[in-house]
């Protein structure tokens, strides 16, 4: 009778791993780890991350250890097989297409270093589910274009829009006052005095008619007001440090001079004990009023120097000088005709009422 445990015909005896009493639980127990690998292997190919349930090496037919040249090769003739308008007759245009698209899955995933990484590594270690998906999604979402282009792209548009709209304010304010007769007076008088509106006669051909005349006068005191008035406010000049590109990039020098500024103002005024200079009591004049640097800078120089006699950057002048400001406009207000007739009008009909008078 032959012995169950070898093969009948055999040089050397094999044992059979069957089952039984015979066998070690050690022998047992690495059996069962290694269909737990294989199912773990298997539970690894997931649908919908890179090639789905199968293996993107198997479906370009390379091995793990393949070269992207090799990689590459392999693709471009898959992909000249299975090409949609190359199918041969008797072929099914969508599986084609479902080829091709595999195919085209599978070196898209194994052509880049780092998804090649993250293929190999969920190969690797099946049993992380959660990080294989955080990883593929993370890496499929993460936009192509790198983050710093797409905000200095933004940067340089919305400088370029709002130099733009600042140019085009300032011209709206020449355009205005060009037209306004007690600056277009004095522009005018000022291009006779430098000889710029002298009209020669002229004869022959270089005479010119009345309409370029007309339109080089124009230009003329169009320029004056423009060297002449200092416009301050929003219709002011444009700089090209203004915009916000170079205010960005000039940021940690203004930054550096406040914090020098500051500690300068510190040990001058407040341990050394200096008295303010006019630039400084103006700086705290407006200070208290609350209105910034071109706002102040609109102001005529007769108010300056009044608020430089009331002394107005102490704290106390400027709250005195405040509750008489509102007082005097409580008084304007209780002398102006129209204040009146609206106070008239609330006591007598009120908001809540709907009536028809003119008045």
């Amino acid at each position: 009778m032959a012995d169950p445990g070898k093969v009948e015909g055999a040089v050397y005896s094999i044992p059979l791993l069957l089952p039984g009493p015979s066998m070690s639980p050690r022998l047992l127990f690495l059996i069962s780890l290694g269909l737990l690998m294989l199912a773990g292997q298997t539970s690894a190919l997931t649908e919908g991350l890179y090639c789905g349930h199968q293996v993107c090496y198997d479906v370009l037919g390379v091995s793990r250890e393949a070269s992207k040249p090799e990689i590459a090769r392999a693709y471009r003739q898959l992909a000249r097989k299975y090409h949609p308008d190359k199918y041969r007759p008797g072929e099914s245009r969508d599986e084609a297409h479902e080829k091709f698209l595999l195919v085209a899955t599978a070196y898209e995933t194994l052509k880049d270093d780092e998804t090649r990484k993250d293929y190999d590594y969920m190969l690797d270690h099946p049993e992380e589910h959660y990080r294989h998906y955080y990883r593929y999604y993370s890496r499929q979402l993460t936009p192509k274009v790198d983050v710093r282009i797409v905000v200095l792209v933004t940067v340089c548009a919305i400088s370029i829009f709002q130099f733009y709209s600042w140019w085009s304010s300032y011209n709206d304010a020449i355009n205005y006052l060009v037209t306004v007769p007690k600056y277009r007076i004095q522009a005018a008088e000022i291009a006779r005095q430098q000889g710029l509106l002298n009209r020669t006669k002229e004869k022959g051909k270089a005479k010119r008619s009345k309409e370029e005349i007309r339109q080089e006068e124009e230009e003329v005191i169009r320029d004056i007001i423009k060297n002449k008035i200092d416009i301050k406010g929003g219709y002011q000049k444009p700089q090209i440090y203004d915009i916000l590109l170079f205010q960005i990039v000039l940021f940690p020098y203004y930054m550096f001079t406040y914090i020098s500024w500051y500690i300068w103002w510190i040990y001058t005024f407040n341990i050394k004990g200096e008295e303010y200079g006019e630039t400084e009591k103006l700086y705290l004049i407006r200070k208290n009023m609350k209105i910034s640097q071109t706002q102040f800078d609109s102001l005529e120089d007769h108010r300056k120097k009044q608020f430089l006699e009331q002394q107005l950057w102490l704290k106390e002048n400027y709250e005195a000088y405040k509750l008489e400001q509102e007082e005097e406009m409580k008084q304007k207000m209780a002398l102006d005709p129209r204040w009146k007739r609206y106070r008239r009008w609330m006591k007598n009909e009120g908001p809540g009422r709907l009536t028809f008078a003119d008045d």
